[in-house]
This record gives structure tokens, C-alpha cells and sequence, in this order.
């Protein structure tokens, strides 16, 4: 029988270490009890509906606008990676986003009864209800409905030594660009280390008292999210280290298309820009975790020993609502839908609702002579405690409700022309952090010129038809 859960990274046994050996030889004798769990090959890897377990595979789904998607997330499917954690010092990089459904817990339930129950407690919300996501989502999950991955570890008996956590820190609670340091986590009393600031890569000394590391964190498929910049780094650190790596997999709500320039990287490389991938590169976090691998984007070309635990029931259109929000100014979503059109304005004097009980979900700037809509942001401790504008009343534009409608297809473009048109100091306009979101000069250039909505589409669709053939080789989803 082939083996369905793969490891990529291998060279030969000559050129591994003492230690990598020891755990590679660990991680062998557990695939042994876990048949049918998922892949992290590469390269020739089994279709995932191969990879569920019998009677599951995709039951009740399919790809398409109006499914109900009953998912079982990376996380949640514990069979696949607590045999290859026990008896092992295991660090995990998590947030409050690494949460898993109690019912996935307490034992196997039926497919229709465990998604039954799941409807009934709410903790699927379906698209059918569209005011369920106009509604602000949670910035912690419900403890009746969820429970946290470390929570789950230590419950476990697994020898949990350290969490990481990215921007934002490991409960979610700062601001963008915050700083977060490395502390102790007053519920479990493990170390915390913060892989933000000047601190973006683990350290040898880190990663010394692990021999293995798990990564849950919830993305949301933007180049300039920066929890897959963190993932790279971990990866490389732990290719360097000879420490596995787990990713388990979680769904993007932008996982269908993809749009926006290519990243260059020989001018605008930075934490919000990593690799060569458009602004929506369409894959889910395990996904881009298999494209570094495989593309060689890792420092020195050096391999990270990768697995991913990939979802249950997942399809490229399968409609997921969050638990809890990622980070504390996506608050529904609607402002998770519009992140990809409205997030340029970061690097303008437009504001984006920071400030306001509705981020992401508006814009607009002072004195602006366009739109209908008024806000004046005002520090809210949480979310924006200094925000662009402060104090200012902002006069633009509500991202409409109907966004929640239907799947994300592409980028609007129109709304960034029309905020440069309506600006009254164009050379203002444009700041130095533009060119890092955008990931190139080019479109700024094209806005002064006055370039259209299609004609921006299809000056980078060369780009986009060439990335594609490098993302088709990594999906694991149809």
C-alpha cells in the first residue's frame, strides 16, 4: 500500500544530522498508525479526496457559490498529527485564531449529525443568513463552541515548550505594526515568544529545546498579510535547525482568484511582500507553504522537513465564515471581503475606517469632495489607538452589504483611482509604504497616468498567467 502522508525536504541519510535522523526515524514509525491522513510532498502527491478518511471525502460538498461547507479544518483533525507529536518536545506558532470545534473532540459523530449539531450551537454560520456576516465577529472564539490548540496539546499530554506568535501577538489583541514582546502566558505559564519587530525569524536558541514544530494560524490570502511571511521564516529557521514542520491547513476566503501585480522582488522585498505572487495569490496557507518549499524561496536554498495536514470537505469556492476575527480591525466579513481593494490605501492619506467601529468597511479622507458616507476616527484602545485622521471628519465612501453576497472575484481597482482623482496634493498622494503593498512602481505610475480598472487588470495579466503555472503545481483543493 503507498503511504499517504509524505514528507518533503529529504536529501539522503548521509547528509542528515544525528538529530534530524533521530526524529525523521520517530516520524516514519508514526505514519504507520495514521493511514489516510494528508500530505506535504511537493512534488506527486495523492489528490486530497485520497487522502480523507473513508465516508467523509468531500460528502455533502462540492465546488460552486451556495454550498454549505461543512469543513474540517487542519486542526481539527487531530488523528493526523497528535501520533507524531507524542514523546516530543513541540513548540507550536499560534494566535487566538487556532481554535477548534468541541465536537471534533468528543468523538466521531456521523457526517450529517456532526454538521446538524454545528448549525444548531451556531458555530458554522451559513451563507443563507446573510446578516450572520454583516454581524462583527468575535475578537475570541466562544469557549463553548471552541477550544484552543494549546488548550487541546495540553489536555493532550503533549510536552508543549513554547508558543510563537506573529503580529498581533498570541491573544490578537494589537493593533497593526504594534510592538509585541516575548513574555509569559499567564493561562498556561508557557514561554511566549513574539515573532514580530526585530524578532521575525526564530533564533538557534529558540528553537534548541524542540524537536519538532506545529504552525495554525488563520491567513487571509493577501501577499501583504504578513502570517506568511512568518511562516517562511519559521520554515527557514527550522530548515536550518533540522526541525520538522507541521502546517495545519485552514481555509481562505480569497482561495478562488487571483489578481494584483507580482511582487518584484528587486525593489520592493519587505515583511508585507516576501515572494514573487500577485497581491491575491489564491491559495490556502498549507498551500503557499508547499510553493516556498517547492519554488526554493528559503535563505541559501536550504529545505524545511514540511507536512501538511491538509481540510476535510474543503473546495476552492467553499463558503467559511470565521470563528473569530484574524486581527483586531477585520471585524466581519464584510471588511475580510473588501481587505484586498481598500488595504492600498494604507499607503495614502486616505483613511479605511481605522479609528471606527467599522475598518476596512469605509474610506475616505477630509475635505474629500466625493461620497456620501461621513466618519471621524477616534482612538479605540484595541483596534486603533492612534489612527490616520484622528479627529478628522473623513468624507468618502460605505462598502456596500452586498459584498457578502457573493465570493470574492477580484480586486476593485476603481475605488483607489477615484480617491487619487478627488485628491486635491496628487504628489502627496502616494507614500513610500504604496510601493511596498503594491509590491512594484508600476502602480502608482499607472494611476497618475489615469489608467482604467481593465487597463491596470491587463497590464499585469502576463504575470498572473505566469504565476499560475507555478501555483497549479501546489493546490490541494479543487
Amino acid at each position: 500500500m503507498l503511504p499517504l502522508f509524505y514528507l518533503s525536504g529529504w536529501k539522503s541519510w548521509k547528509v542528515m544530522n544525528l538529530h534530524t535522523a533521530r526524529i525523521l526515524i520517530g516520524l516514519l514509525a508514526a505514519m504507520l498508525l495514521i493511514p489516510a491522513c494528508g500530505s506535504g510532498k511537493v512534488q506527486g502527491m495523492l489528490h486530497p479526496e485520497e487522502c480523507m478518511p473513508a465516508g467523509l471525502a468531500g460528502e455533502g460538498n462540492g465546488p460552486g457559490y451556495g454550498t454549505k461547507a461543512g469543513i474540517l479544518v487542519g486542526a481539527e483533525r487531530t488523528s493526523c498529527y497528535l501520533p507524531l507529536l507524542r514523546g516530543r518536545r513541540v513548540g507550536v506558532v499560534a494566535n487566538h485564531t487556532s481554535v477548534i470545534r468541541r465536537e471534533c473532540l468528543t468523538g466521531r459523530q456521523s457526517r450529517q449529525e456532526s454538521l446538524s449539531l454545528a448549525a444548531d450551537r451556531g458555530s458554522l454560520p451559513q451563507r443563507d443568513l446573510p446578516e450572520a456576516l454583516l454581524d462583527s465577529l468575535p475578537g475570541t472564539a466562544d469557549s463553548n463552541l471552541y477550544v484552543h490548540l494549546v488548550d487541546m496539546l495540553l489536555d493532550s499530554g503533549i510536552g508543549l515548550q513554547k508558543v510563537f506568535s506573529p503580529e498581533h501577538g498570541f491573544r490578537g489583541q494589537a493593533e497593526a505594526g504594534a510592538k509585541v514582546g516575548s513574555q509569559i502566558d499567564r493561562k498556561t505559564g508557557l514561554p511566549l515568544v513574539s515573532l514580530y519587530g526585530n524578532h521575525k525569524k526564530p533564533s538557534r536558541e529558540d528553537l534548541q529545546d524542540l524537536d519538532i514544530l506545529l504552525f495554525d494560524l488563520q491567513d487571509v490570502g493577501l501577499r501583504f498579510y504578513t502570517y506568511i511571511s512568518t511562516l517562511h521564516y519559521v520554515m527557514e529557521a527550522c530548515a536550518e535547525a533540522g526541525i520538522p514542520v507541521i502546517v495545519l491547513d485552514r481555509p481562505n476566503p480569497h482561495a478562488a482568484y487571483t489578481d494584483g501585480p507580482v511582487l518584484d522582488t528587486a525593489c520592493c522585498r519587505s515583511f508585507v511582500g516576501m515572494h514573487p505572487v500577485p497581491v491575491v495569490y489564491g491559495m490556502t496557507i498549507g498551500e503557499y507553504a508547499r510553493m516556498i518549499q517547492g519554488e526554493h524561496w528559503l535563505k541559501g536554498g536550504v529545505e524545511c522537513v514540511l507536512t501538511v495536514i491538509p481540510m476535510e470537505g474543503c473546495h476552492r469556492r467553499s463558503e467559511y465564515v470565521f470563528p473569530v476575527a484574524p486581527s483586531p480591525n477585520l471585524r466581519s466579513m464584510k471588511a475580510v471581503y473588501a481587505y484586498p481593494s481598500l488595504c492600498f490605501f494604507e499607503g495614502t492619506p486616505v483613511s479605511l475606517g481605522r479609528g471606527t467601529w467599522h475598518p476596512f468597511e469605509c474610506f475616505g479622507f477630509p475635505g474629500s469632495p466625493v461620497g456620501d458616507y461621513v466618519f471621524t476616527p477616534e482612538p479605540i484602545k484595541g483596534l486603533s489607538e492612534n489612527p490616520p485622521c484622528k479627529g478628522q471628519e473623513c468624507r468618502g465612501f460605505l462598502i456596500p452589504d452586498s459584498i457578502v453576497e457573493k465570493l470574492p472575484e477580484k480586486i476593485c481597482w476603481d475605488y483607489l483611482i477615484e480617491m487619487y482623482a478627488a485628491y486635491p496634493e496628487k504628489e502627496k498622494f502616494f507614500t513610500a509604504f504604496f510601493q511596498k503593498l503594491a509590491g512594484t512602481t508600476r502602480l502608482a505610475d499607472a494611476v497618475r497616468e489615469g489608467m482604467e480598472e481593465d487597463e491596470l487588470r491587463a497590464s499585469w495579466q502576463k504575470e498572473l498567467e505566469d504565476f499560475e503555472k507555478i501555483r497549479q503545481k501546489y493546490l490541494l483543493y479543487d
